[in-house]
């Protein structure tokens, strides 16, 4: 009789002990653990944007051009060389200027030893016409010849001169100061006047875009157009110049945007033009994961739950917002990202 209060006590100790385990075991997990408050999903009137392909150029072109035909001698730059307003860029020889100029320069010889010759004769005349040996009208004649001599020898010499000024235009110089984009002629070809030589950017760097005249109604100027630089981040632009007139159902602007460089010249970019409102489901992007090649926003049920669905995405055309075409419903309440679960 003295064992059965030990006996007892032993059992009655298991059985706290297996109470306790199954505790531990049947324990509730807990509740999600939200850190935001989040974003209630509404229909907003948000900008219509069109992508566009547009080009990054600059304001000005600087068209180096031959101002006389012959034969390409000298090309002294290539793309992307800096250059200075006035820096000979290439040289153009004519061989025919150059016998002319040999020519113009024998007449002026020829037309200098008649003037020294008629001077020499109206020197003799007026000795013999102060002596009363030959009359006023053979002096006269004889100041005429010499007169005509100098006019002819200034002909001669400005023709000389335009001849070898005419040698000079061979040389083709920078219209302006710039970074060269394009060089196409190569050395020994044989070029006309007028012909372009060389290309260079002048002025700042902007992107260039054509939009359907039927939606260019929505390009005013100071408009904002985003900008997506293949590559590189978006950027906002602003509409600087829209071109007055339509060339082949197309209209043109021109759009300013920072950070621009002249090593960008010709460089393809996507850009979103403005071109109406309508209505859409918008968050911040911090509010959409990317995972599998799936969008998903996380989701906070009316119990407390929280739940990734899948959504479908697309660009508002505004720094920071992803539109929402499926998945959500006015009224959803969404989680940013990073809140825990």
């Amino acid at each position: 009789m003295a064992r059965m209060p030990a006996l007892i006590a032993l059992i009655m100790g298991l059985g706290l002990l297996t109470g306790c385990n199954d505790r531990k075991v049947k324990a509730p997990s807990p509740a999600p653990v939200t850190t935001a408050v989040g974003l209630t999903v509404q229909i907003q009137t948000v900008a219509d944007f069109k992508p566009v392909s547009a080009i990054i150029t600059s304001r000005d072109e600087g068209l180096a051009k031959a101002r006389i035909g012959g034969t390409l001698v000298r090309l002294s730059v290539k793309e992307g060389d800096t250059v200075q307003r006035g820096q000979v860029l290439a040289q153009v020889r004519d061989e025919r200027l150059i016998y002319q100029t040999e020519a113009l320069n024998a007449q002026t010889r020829a037309v200098e030893a008649e003037l020294a010759r008629a001077e020499a004769d109206l020197a003799r005349i007026q000795t013999l016409y102060n002596s009363g040996i030959y009359a006023k009208a053979r002096l006269d004649q004889s100041l005429a010849a010499a007169k005509a001599a100098r006019a002819n020898l200034a002909a001669a010499r400005a023709q000389a001169a335009s001849g070898a000024e005419l040698g000079r235009q061979g040389a083709i110089l920078a219209p302006a100061n710039g970074k060269v984009i394009h060089a196409p002629v190569p050395v020994g070809t044989v070029v006309m006047a007028g012909q372009t030589i060389v290309e260079i950017t002048a002025g700042a760097m902007i992107v260039r875009l054509d939009l359907p005249e039927a939606q260019a109604a929505s390009l005013t100027p100071g408009g904002l157009v985003m900008l997506e630089p293949y590559g590189a981040p978006p950027i906002e632009g602003r509409i600087l110049q829209v071109y007055p007139s339509v060339t082949d159902g197309q209209v043109r602007a021109d759009i300013a945007a920072p950070g621009l460089g002249s090593d960008l010249a010709g460089q393809s970019v996507r850009a979103l033009v403005r071109v109406g409102e309508r209505q859409a489901i918008t968050l911040p992007r911090a509010y959409i994961a990317k995972r599998y090649g799936l969008d998903f926003v996380r989701v906070l049920a009316k119990d407390g739950k929280v739940s990734d669905v899948t959504v479908q995405t697309a660009p508002t055309g505004l720094p920071g917002r992803v539109e929402i075409l499926s998945g959500l419903v006015p009224g959803d309440r969404v989680l940013p990202v990073e809140t825990a679960q």
